[in-house]
């Protein structure tokens, strides 16, 4: 199986117009499209990310009785958090049934259009959730036309300067057997990699998904009492954040003071000669998903993570 394209990352949400304001302020992303699809018993919307390359930023919300997507919600304890990660493959239904060979079982869709499933070990459990589809676009639900475009608008007030959604990173209890399985599946690449005892409590390495801007991390628990082996008991296989890039460190943090969007976990360091940090921003101010941002003097010197503080 092929993933040549890594669409967009979806938010589910219980209230569509608050999470799209703070999107649009705090975050700087700029709504294109909008959706409300009761035959599916869904609302959403489509943002476009400063600098992503042609990936989006995506907010589904229940519509209706009966939705899918609150049966999600109610899975989950009512809290909102990451959905799916929306891909394109070549050719859809090779991929259904490369999946189904591997005991995969999508869990939702369209045939022939779109069908969502885990891509991970199914003896692991239900790890994230992705999306895909076939060649021609990836509108959540329903090809509508676009809602907003034109030139930048700059948000009412400070915002991030965010430039990249640069990965998103998993928990798994094996890095390595995760990174295996990724590569066997779709062809992931290891780019990057942290010393077995390099950290007390987890361990890492960085996946390139061919075609795609985004990376895919894998975090492992190491030690005693790891908070990843929390992370694991409480969730599973599921993403543990997302990381964005800033283009200014000292405007990101300004923002986030203006806003009353606290940060913690702050690093700092630098990497032959040229200075990088980064910091969290808990899920209760982001609607529901952990967020790593990021900044470095010059690309390609910051170290990915090493740090991860816990969160409960």
């Amino acid at each position: 199986m092929q993933i040549y394209r890594i669409d967009h990352v979806a938010q589910v949400t219980t209230d569509l117009d608050a999470q799209v304001a703070l999107l649009e302020g705090l975050f700087g992303f700029r709504r294109v499209r909008t959706w409300d699809n009761p035959a599916e018993g869904a609302r959403g919307a489509r943002l476009e990310i400063p600098g992503s390359h042609g990936q989006a930023w995506e907010v589904v919300a229940p519509a209706g009785d009966g939705s899918a997507l609150q049966a999600f919600l109610d899975d989950h304890g009512g809290r909102p958090g990451l959905h799916h990660v929306g891909a394109e493959v070549p050719d859809l239904e090779a991929a259904r049934a490369e999946l189904e060979v591997r005991g995969i079982k999508p869990t939702a869709g369209e045939r022939g259009r779109w069908f969502e499933a885990s891509l991970s070990p199914p003896e692991r459990g239900p790890g994230v959730l992705w999306r895909l589809r076939g060649p021609g676009g990836l509108a959540m639900c329903g090809d509508t036309p676009d809602a907003g475009t034109g030139p930048w608008d700059e948000p009412d007030g400070p915002s991030l300067g965010v430039v990249a959604l640069d990965h998103v990173c998993q928990a798994f209890p094996d890095r390595d057997e995760l990174a295996r399985w990724y590569r066997d599946l779709a062809g992931f690449v290891q780019v990057w990699r942290t010393a077995d005892d390099e950290h007390p409590d987890m361990a890492d390495l960085v996946l390139n998904i061919p075609g795609s801007t985004i990376c895919w991390e894998v975090i492992m628990p190491r030690g005693e009492d790891s908070f990843i082996e929390r992370f694991w008991d409480r969730n599973g296989a599921a993403a543990h954040h997302v990381t964005f890039e800033v283009a200014d460190w000292d405007r990101a943090m300004d923002a986030c003071r203006r806003r009353d969007t606290p940060t913690f976990g702050e690093n700092e360091g630098a990497t032959d000669g040229a200075a990088w940090r980064d910091a969290f921003i808990h899920p209760k101010h982001t609607g529901g998903v952990l967020v790593q941002l990021f900044w470095e003097e010059r690309p390609g010197v910051w170290v990915r993570s090493d740090k991860i503080p816990p969160w409960t």
